[in-house]
């Protein structure tokens, strides 16, 4: 009997979890935050949602900056940078960019852009329902 269990045992631990299912829209919800922080992050491009008899909303590059400004003085304020990070950027802003400094400034990020990444897609979670929903309008015309 001892051995029928330790085989049974073994079978439920080989299994696989559940598959975990995502509706259509939760994918293309995540597809669109996934573009619009690329876009906003890496081509420095602001990202504009206008639907059907509604004003545009836009989450800019300067609004980027912002929150990318308020993130870094709080780390600072809060003593969570531990090197002179800013004043090696600031002394490499001859265009040489000293990543070192910005990832110590910025903060550990597990986000695919990075702790940048993480603040644009802080920005850009209210427009990405407005966004599918004015891509559907758009479909249909």
């Amino acid at each position: 009997m001892n051995a029928a269990l330790k085989i049974c045992q073994a079978m439920h631990d080989a299994q696989l979890p559940p598959m975990v299912s995502e509706s259509p829209w939760e994918v293309a919800r995540a597809e669109w935050l996934y573009n619009a922080v690329e876009q906003l992050v890496r081509f420095r491009v602001d990202v504009k949602v206008q639907r059907r008899w509604n004003q545009a909303r836009v989450v800019t590059v300067a609004a980027l900056a912002m929150a990318v400004d308020e993130h870094v003085n709080n780390r600072l304020a809060d003593c969570q940078v531990h090197t002179p990070a800013l004043g090696w950027l600031l002394l490499s802003a001859d265009g040489r960019s000293d990543k070192n400094a910005v990832a110590e400034l910025l903060g550990p990020s597990d986000h695919p852009f990075g702790k940048l990444g993480e603040i644009a897609q802080a920005l850009l979670e209210p427009l990405a329902d407005d966004a599918l929903i004015a891509q559907a309008e758009d479909n249909e015309l």
